[in-house]
């Protein structure tokens, strides 16, 4: 990467990791679009992240200390963050294996065990206006499950599509006649748990210390099933035993399997938003089933 220029608002990647941990920065190297891998003179190596939206850098640095504090599922320590920059630590990544696996699933359940204020609750220090990826992610609580998922992330996103052309109104009529028939397909109301929120096979890191870590968060309060169907929307290396593992630790209410499309809709309907018709006809088609059950 170019050497870092001086002054505070025209950081690069060096500057900013050198200002944030301290060090002096022997080398860097652009890894994905706003990151770059960093190393330090004292021989460690960082992961330096810009936050191109507003917030997103103070957003996702309460998520990372909201889930760490929890004590169960690892993430990358952070190292150093200000109002554009988030400083981790870099994870040695290998190859997923059974135990690893096993192990993931029941440091999830305690993750969610470890609870949130409210449905919809954000991270201690975080900001109500958070992200989900690119999207836009309001942080509101609410006191039940059902309504609150429905006003606070089915429906705005369905709007969105709606607005863009990406979803036509007979179809968000399906999905707006799911969110009104919530209450009755939810299951048995169950505690807020603390969420990743994004967890999507991409945010998950298999360490070489057989330790799962998770990266990106859209932390907030939620239903712990939402998590686990976010794991299931795109495929997850030894899926069966990350859901073994947390049946063990915290068993999931029955008909879990059947309630994986409800909580897929908000996901299915975020990518609708961000990239387009292809998942808005998923999460009409998921709509769809789930009215069918």
């Amino acid at each position: 990467m170019a050497g870092r220029p001086a002054g505070r608002d025209g950081d690069g990647a060096e500057g900013a990791v050198a200002r944030l941990t301290g060090r002096r920065v022997v080398r860097a190297r652009a890894v994905a679009g706003a990151v770059a891998e960093v190393v330090l003179d004292d021989g460690r190596v960082v992961m330096a992240k810009r936050g191109e939206l507003p917030g997103a850098v103070r957003a996702e640095a309460a998520g990372l200390a909201w889930l760490a504090g929890a004590g169960a599922v690892r993430v990358p320590r952070v190292r150093g963050s200000d109002a554009q920059w988030l400083v981790t630590e870099r994870v040695a990544t290998g190859a997923p294996d059974a135990d690893a696996a096993s192990r993931f699933g029941r440091e999830l359940a305690a993750l969610h065990d470890a609870g949130a204020p409210a449905f919809g609750a954000g991270p201690p220090g975080g900001p109500r206006d958070a992200y989900i990826g690119a999207a836009p992610m309001r942080n509101v609580p609410g006191a039940d499950w059902p309504s609150w998922y429905a006003e606070h992330r089915v429906l705005p996103y369905l709007r969105t599509a709606v607005d863009s052309g990406t979803v036509r109104p007979a179809e968000a009529a399906v999905v707006e006649e799911v969110c009104a028939r919530l209450p009755a397909l939810a299951g048995p109301p169950e505690p807020s748990a603390r969420l990743h929120g994004d967890l999507w096979n991409g945010n998950v890191l298999w360490a070489t210390d057989g330790h799962v870590r998770l990266i990106d968060p859209a932390a907030h309060g939620g239903h712990r099933e939402t998590d686990l169907a976010m794991l299931r929307l795109f495929g997850c290396p030894h899926l069966d035993l990350i859901t073994v593992g947390y049946q063990d630790a915290r068993p999931l209410a029955d008909g879990w399997r059947e309630r994986v499309g409800l909580h897929q809709l908000f996901p299915l309907l975020v990518h609708a938003v961000l990239f387009g018709r292809g998942y808005a006809e998923r999460a009409v088609a998921t709509a769809r089933a789930a009215l069918a059950r």
